[in-house]
């Protein structure tokens, strides 16, 4: 009788577990944060990438005319697949493309610059990260549409042609 309740006890415990991993399974739970459109633009101080030279956010974006501020790593192998994008973008006369080079080596990102082609008007360093987590990056690539001072579009993973034709729309 008591072999009996505990194989029944197994059993069912067995039946529940596999169960509730079955159901955990089906469902994934992707974390994508909110957006905040329309946004302000988060005033910040970094090191120009070429010039070393101390520059604060307000002298970069301080135009009537659209900026792409991408967030990107030499060691982020998405910013690699989404590089030719960003040359493709640069081509165009009234978007500006900011990069901001997030906790990397400056030498490593020097050669992927050289390597892949430099889509960017200016590059900022990012060496710690507080800067993308001002911004509510979350990872590379991130990239943020900006038009007079504010968000009006946020990319989050790497730009593909479906995203370019996007950002080419808001410039129309």
């Amino acid at each position: 009788m008591k072999n009996k309740i505990i194989y029944s006890l197994t059993i069912i415990s067995f039946i529940f577990l596999f169960v509730i991993f079955y159901k955990g399974l089906k469902k994934p739970n992707f974390y994508q944060p909110k957006s905040e459109l329309k946004k302000n633009i988060p005033y910040f101080s970094s090191i120009n990438f070429f010039e070393k030279e101390i520059i604060n956010s307000e002298d970069i974006f301080n135009q009537n005319k659209f900026y792409l501020f991408n967030i990107w790593a030499s060691w982020c192998v998405p910013c690699k697949d989404e590089h030719m994008f960003l040359v493709n973008l640069s081509k165009i006369n009234n978007l500006e493309i900011i990069g901001l080079n997030y906790k990397d080596n400056y030498e490593n990102a020097k050669k992927f610059i050289k390597e892949l082609g430099n889509p960017y008007n200016k590059i900022l360093v990012d060496k710690d990260g507080t800067i993308a987590i001002e911004w509510g990056a979350y990872g590379v690539p991130e990239t943020f549409l900006i038009h007079q001072n504010q968000i009006i579009k946020r990319i989050i993973g790497p730009l593909n042609t479906k995203t370019m034709k996007d950002i080419e729309s808001f410039l129309k």
